[in-house]
């Protein structure tokens, strides 16, 4: 059996919440000795205590970002690391990328690594996109004639040409994105690490990199890691895939049952009343979330042809600002369906208290589906409130399509009109406008 290329054993990351350090010189010195040069356990952590982000933190508290971890890779595979944000992800990819260090177990990596963590991760703001270029490269470990041949091939990708020679710190997010994307799949890294970074990008430059990835990987044999919340890039592009969950490892196995296991263990899981009371968990200094109710518009259940309604129960807590509410609903998959913003009456802006709003989403839009929601509120819509990704889900039936129950593809599922032209006798153009439900059948002519 071949050598994996990547081997994690026993793989454990601590954290102090507060304050850095212990708090005295002794204990200080104490932790680096164990943990340093005899390969223990931190001395003063506390056993047991886990990374959930919705728990208040004591002070001086210690969390596990990861424990337990245990993983191995083969050439060529295509990993894909899932889970939701404070699950542990970024802190893996960190750990293998050398940018920080195990608390407890060790990894062992063949081959040079290019990783892609943060926006601009690995770039020196003052130097150029080609000095970049070419120091990024001598970090790995290339020297500069191989840089050199490089060059146009991570130029033309990134798609920075007329910039290539201003200072990275006048570059947009999106073009650091583009040309770290570039250096780190170009320079012939035998690993390549990609956090979800690439949401940063635009929709042509996202399909682009993941074809890079799936070049890369069947062409090259190179090794990927890939993080995302986008579970249709995910899919697409990995073979096999784990779960983290508040630091350890739940789930490992084909990316499609991972995927599944996410979902089933996340807040997709639809509350069966559609309706959500919050407490702290959805609070800050601005806003206070009180409840969300999820009902049909029209009937008694929330199918195709029902429509939806959604009430969002708020306290405002800021005064004499222009607020705004948007939000948007995902498919399971965390595609995108639509963004939505409301921006509230000029007598309203500056009313501070309880306050309700109802948003309607016409029938015969969205298909059958599990969909989830993140919620937004801003000032002037350039200010962020209050932000709350997934913050509740809701699941659109099926209608009957000929007796038949089965879901036809596509997130939209409209009413379209058609007009229909004939002529009658042979010698008059006749013209009907015939609308349609969403299983297709007339229901207006």
């Amino acid at each position: 059996m071949p050598q994996p290329i990547i081997k994690i054993e026993n793989l454990g990351k601590l954290y102090r919440l507060g304050e850095v350090g212990t708090g005295t010189l002794s204990h200080d010195l104490n932790r680096w000795w164990k943990t340093r040069i005899m390969g223990k356990e931190d001395p003063y952590s506390i056993i047991g205590t886990i990374n959930d982000r919705t728990q208040a933190a004591k002070k001086g508290e210690h969390v596990w970002a990861l424990r337990d971890i245990n993983l191995e890779l083969q050439e060529g595979e295509v990993l894909g690391i899932i889970g939701k944000n404070g699950a542990g992800k970024s802190t893996l990819l960190k750990i293998l990328s050398q940018v920080t260090s195990p608390s407890s177990g060790r990894v062992r990596a063949r081959g040079r690594m290019a990783s892609l963590l943060e926006v601009g991760t690995g770039f020196h703001q003052e130097m150029t996109g080609r000095e970049n270029i070419y120091m990024n490269g001598t970090i790995m470990g290339m020297r500069k004639r191989e840089i050199t041949s490089k060059l146009d091939e991570i130029v033309d990708f990134s798609g920075v040409a007329k910039y290539l020679d201003t200072p990275v710190k006048r570059y947009s997010s999106g073009m650091i994105v583009r040309l770290g994307f570039a250096i780190a799949a170009h320079l012939e890294p035998e690993i390549l690490v990609v956090d979800e970074v690439l949401a940063v990008g635009d929709a042509e430059f996202q399909k682009k990199a993941i074809g890079k990835m799936q070049d890369v990987s069947k062409s090259h044999g190179r090794t990927v890691l890939f993080v995302s919340h986008n579970m249709a890039a995910v899919k697409s592009l990995c073979k096999n895939g784990i779960v983290l969950i508040n630091g350890y490892k739940r789930f490992e196995g084909k990316i499609s049952d991972a995927i599944d296991f996410y979902q089933d263990n996340n807040v997709l899981i639809t509350n069966k009343n559609n309706y959500w009371e919050f407490g702290n968990d959805a609070e800050n200094d601005n806003i206070r979330v009180n409840s969300i109710k999820i009902t049909p518009i029209n009937g008694t259940v929330l199918d195709i042809s029902s429509g939806v309604r959604i009430e969002i129960d708020f306290f405002n807590k800021v005064k004499d600002i222009t607020e705004d509410l948007t939000f948007e609903i995902l498919t399971k998959d965390d595609v995108l369906v639509f963004h939505h913003g409301f921006v509230f009456a000029k007598d309203r802006n500056s009313k501070q208290g309880k306050h309700k709003i109802t948003a309607f989403i016409p029938p015969d839009l969205l298909n059958a589906n599990i969909y989830s929601m993140n919620l937004f509120f801003g000032q002037s819509q350039r200010y962020l409130l209050f932000r709350r990704d997934r913050i509740c889900a809701f699941e659109v039936e099926n209608i009957p399509l000929e007796n038949n129950m089965a879901v036809l593809p596509g997130i939209v599922r409209p009413a379209v009109s058609y007009t229909l032209d004939y002529h009658e006798n042979n010698t008059q153009t006749i013209t009907k406008t015939i609308l349609t439900d969403a299983t297709g059948d007339r229901c207006q002519q």
